[in-house]
């Protein structure tokens, strides 16, 4: 999209005639290139004047290898026969293909067959339980035999926990694989390293069991849903009745009947504010009402074991979010390495990727490896999609009760089409009822805050969220985060400041922050002129995650390619902690390092911006860095981000296979 390969090629190929230009000519090229819409000011002896763009055509889906195909064709402007085509005979030969727009349906690298793989139960000097008929292999002499030269002389998982679990299927098992092929284990740091949770909220097998067959007791769950509705349904009823009864006095014609349907109606309004206000007592105070109640009745109140002492909201956690630095809960990318890299850059709220809660409801694996969270994540929470209030409340009892969380958050905000047809994401926006069953039913079940993640609204040029904020003030939500964008917009335009202002004024006093393009320290106090109690920072931190540092620090970081090389590392081997050190372990580390170094690649050095800061829309023109490793993290061809997987990680396997999500990042 935006840069050039490594300096050297990129000096052969691309500046062919910089030798033949005096200086003045250079510059008012450099100026020509500079003055385009959109282009980041780049310092002139840094651009490279005629680079030429080449299309790398292994990073191709088929059919848009079919389309470039097609488009040489036209362009040699010949028929299909092979003769020159007249301009008589048609239309002009097409132009050349403009490779834009995102690869769908990207494809997913094979893994190892079963037989290739070492049986866990042997890898643990275990007997296993299936004996001949195990799919894996059971022959560590041939396994040894076969397997690939190792990627390195230290094991990560060795050096920290004392003991790799991945035992003579690691990677890097030099460190800890005896000649007889044992797994050599550090007994003193695993005994320390036993006794301390580095990592929470893993699913342990009687849960899962528990999930699977549908015996956990949602008992609580259940109830407060159920009541809820009814009272929703029951207020929505009378906002019904009520505004059928002043249609019918506003088009009676006798004076007496208008005077008794006006006070008809008065009667049924007022029951409405009645219910009205039940309702926020309800989701705010529950318990404040059941004890109010009982002293009108003067009825003693059995609790059972089960359910327990419900705590008042003074007792339950509270946190203050002003003027904290917020993560935002990123798809894929934001995962717990990542998390991991931007607490020791200085983020204060991290939040893991979001899980659907039937997936979660279901114990599925996948699902709750994204609820992990490390111990540096001192203020942590879940973010969860959902559609329906029985499913969603369900999975906030599960979380309060299994999971260490500080808070729990609702994403309200994703567009995808996906998850918005199901009802989920953005598609709660447009249903207020439903919407507040919702809020009210998970705030209900939950000891910790509850968050809400929106948009500006789901149609463009149609906000909706200024409505919705203070709602979800009164159902009991103590944060609200607004993406200044609607579903439809994407990021085909800035985020609206003025509108989320709007929003954090409507909201107050609870606290409403920001989201949408922030980018640098300077973004950040823009955002806090406006009402907005803070910033959640989203692709700025895929871009340059130390921008953390810069906004507590308020400057500019002109980091070195080497510190950028140097916390890459740290990646791979919170990566290799993470997903193992096996060779699926490391294929998956390599996978979402690639995903991380397509938004990484965008950070344009400081040292070359002859305007600081970097704007987050504008891009800048092809250019080499003040190094060869500099250029290089500067590439937007996906070919360079699997050589720096290859620095990192070793060569890449025979079968591997890789589409970047964006078609623009198949050029170089």
């Amino acid at each position: 999209m935006s840069t050039a390969e490594q300096s050297g090629t990129a000096a052969e190929g691309g500046n062919v005639k910089e030798e033949k230009r005096t200086p003045a000519e250079r510059d008012a090229l450099a100026r020509q290139i500079l003055d385009k819409p959109g282009i980041a000011q780049i310092k002139p002896e840094f651009i490279l004047l005629d680079h030429r763009i080449k299309i790398s055509e292994e990073f191709l889906s088929n059919k848009s290898k079919e389309k470039l195909e097609a488009s040489k064709d036209g362009n040699e402007g010949e028929t299909e026969n092979g003769a020159s085509r007249d301009r008589e005979e048609g239309p002009p030969p097409s132009k050349r293909m403009r490779l834009k727009g995102r690869n769908k349906k990207r494809p997913v690298n094979t893994k190892l067959h079963n037989s290739k793989k070492m049986c866990p139960a042997v890898l643990h000097a275990q007997e296993c339980r299936f004996g001949e008929s195990c799919k894996f292999s059971h022959d560590i002499k041939k396994f040894m035999a076969e397997k690939p030269t190792d990627l390195g002389p230290v094991c990560i998982n060795f050096e920290k926990f004392g003991k790799c679990q991945y035992g003579i299927s690691c990677r890097y098992g030099k460190s800890h694989i005896s000649e007889e092929f044992e797994n050599i284990i550090n007994e003193d740091l695993y005994k320390e390293m036993q006794s301390r949770k580095v990592v929470k909220n893993a699913l342990y097998k009687e849960l899962q069991h528990k999930l699977w067959k549908k015996k956990y007791d949602f008992e609580k769950a259940n109830r407060n849903t159920a009541q809820i509705q009814t009272e929703v349904r029951t207020r929505v009823d009378s906002e019904k009745f009520h505004k059928e009864g002043q249609r019918l006095t506003n088009s009676g014609n006798d004076g007496e009947t208008v005077k008794t349907e006006t006070c008809d109606s008065s009667s049924v309004d007022t029951s409405s504010k009645t219910d009205n206000c039940s309702s926020v007592l309800t989701s705010s105070d529950t318990e404040m009402s059941d004890v109010g109640s009982t002293k009108q009745s003067d009825a003693s109140v059995c609790l059972s074991d089960a359910e327990g002492i419900r705590l008042r909201p003074q007792e339950k956690k509270l946190i203050d979010f002003s003027n904290k630095l917020y993560l935002a809960p990123l798809t894929t990318v934001g995962n717990l390495p990542f998390r991991r890299i931007c607490k020791g850059m200085g983020v204060d709220i991290t939040c893991c990727e979001m899980a659907l809660a039937t997936n979660i409801l279901q114990g599925q694996m996948s699902e709750w490896a994204l609820l992990k969270r490390h111990e540096t994540e001192d203020l942590f929470g879940v973010q969860i999609c959902g559609a329906f209030p029985d499913t969603l409340t369900r999975c906030c009892q599960l979380i309060n009760d299994e999971l260490s969380v500080d808070f729990v958050d609702l994403n309200c905000g994703c567009p995808i089409d996906l998850v918005f047809k199901k009802g989920e994401g953005c598609a709660l926006m447009g249903k207020s009822n439903k919407f507040e069953q919702v809020v009210r039913s998970m705030k209900s079940v939950l000891d910790v805050p509850l968050t809400v993640k929106l948009r500006t609204g789901i149609f463009d040029n149609k906000n909706i969220a200024h409505y919705l904020v203070p709602k979800l003030r009164r159902w009991g939500a103590s944060l609200v985060t607004i993406h200044g964008r609607s579903r439809e917009q994407r990021y085909t335009r800035m985020a609206d400041w003025d509108y989320i202002d709007e929003c954090a004024k409507l909201g107050a006093p609870m606290p409403v922050f920001g989201n949408g393009d922030l980018l640098s320290y300077e973004d950040l106090d823009a955002c806090l002129k406006t009402s907005a109690s803070g910033g959640m920072v989203a692709r700025g931190a895929l871009i340059k995650p130390w921008i953390f540092t810069e906004m507590k620090e308020r400057r500019h970081w002109d980091i070195s390619a080497n510190e950028r090389f140097d916390m890459l590392k740290n990646y791979v081997n919170f990566g290799l902690e993470h997903w193992g050190s096996d060779h699926q372990g490391v294929e998956n580390t390599r996978r979402f390092l690639l995903e991380w170094l397509s938004f990484l690649y965008r950070y344009i050095p400081v040292g070359l911006l002859d305007q600081v800061p970097q704007k987050i829309n504008e891009r800048p023109p092809f250019y080499v860095g003040r190094s060869d490793l500099e250029t290089l993290l500067s590439s937007s061809n996906c070919g360079d981000w699997i050589k720096i997987s290859e620095m990192l990680l070793g060569p890449v396997p025979e079968e591997f296979n890789f589409l970047p999500k964006h078609k623009a990042n198949a050029y170089k």
